[in-house]
């Protein structure tokens, strides 16, 4: 498939430095903290599986990676170059060299597969209308879907299909790194194989990078070449790392960190009770709200 990016991706020499660096990022909405002080060098390439628990902030990582959303503190640079010095302007045309594969696949409803999966390359790109179908069939043969979904809309797909097609329309670019966002959630172990058969198919293009986020322990085995695991900072002491692992799967499985074992094995262990504390505290927090509101009517 010719390469159609307006932004071409171009070879880059491995002593230039990673494709993606994120410096010291802290994220925050009002004022809850989400990401504290995130550090992670992305190589070209490289398959980085970013792990964790609902809540812990993995999403929030992938969208900062992107630009979506804005650093409370710290930076993300591409290619060395920081996307918080960009404009809008310049932001947008980065991304095209960004495939991002929505977690629930985010396809317009009222559209068919094939103007859903044609929709960057009509946005972006001056091809024909016949140049950009050819390419819209190759891509949707790629991930291993039918050509006769292209006339169907996606409330006729199922979930697998769904995703398929997302992640046909992510490539439409020629992205240079492709970002999975809980790729095989709600899927069934037959269909959550064949994302990460494709996950590994889409990493053997030419100089392709990915980040995946989920909290699936098999895909994180199958497709990483690194994997980074978050925990939630309000589970954190102060001053303890937010990033608690850095490896490979092999060192995932052999780390004997409580945290990461619990998460590894998926285990409950003290966490029913922590939940339970914590509804006790809130129900008490609560009270102590409405009686002072009493007190204050009484006044």
């Amino acid at each position: 498939m010719p390469a159609v990016a307006p932004a071409p991706p171009r070879r880059r020499d491995e002593s230039a430095g990673p494709l993606l660096r994120v410096e010291g990022l802290c994220v925050r909405f009002g004022s809850q903290e989400v990401l504290r002080n995130i550090s992670i060098d992305l190589d070209a390439g490289q398959t980085l599986v970013v792990l964790g628990e609902s809540g812990c902030g993995k999403t929030v990582l992938l969208k900062s990676m992107i630009g979506l959303i804005r650093p409370s503190a710290g930076d993300v640079l591409f290619e060395e170059k920081s996307l918080a010095s960009l404009n809008d302007r310049a932001l947008a045309h980065l991304r095209t060299r960004y495939g991002f594969v929505f977690q629930g696949a985010a396809l317009f409803d009222s559209m068919t597969i094939l103007d859903n999966v044609a929709f960057p390359l009509r946005e972006h790109t001056r091809l024909s209308e016949a140049e950009i179908r050819g390419i819209v069939g190759s891509l949707v043969d790629e991930v291993g879907l039918p050509r006769s979904v292209l006339a169907k809309k996606p409330v006729q797909l199922s979930g697998g299909m769904r995703k398929r097609a997302g992640l046909a329309r992510a490539l439409a670019l020629d992205p240079q790194l492709v970002l999975y966002d809980e790729p095989t959630t709600g899927l069934d172990p037959i269909m959550t194989d064949v994302i990460n058969e494709l996950i590994l198919k889409v990493r053997r293009r030419p100089a392709v990078t990915s980040v995946v986020v989920t909290h699936d322990m098999n895909t994180a085995r199958k497709v990483a070449d690194r994997v980074i695991m978050l925990y939630p900072l309000f589970r954190l002491k102060q001053g303890e790392p937010q990033v608690v692992f850095d490896g490979t799967t092999d060192e995932l499985d052999r780390s004997r960190d409580p945290r990461i074992r619990q998460f590894v094995e998926g285990r409950a262990g003290g966490r029913l009770m922590e939940l339970r504390e914590e509804q006790a505290r809130e129900a008490a927090e609560d009270a102590a709200a409405a009686a002072g509101d009493e007190a204050e009517d009484d006044a």
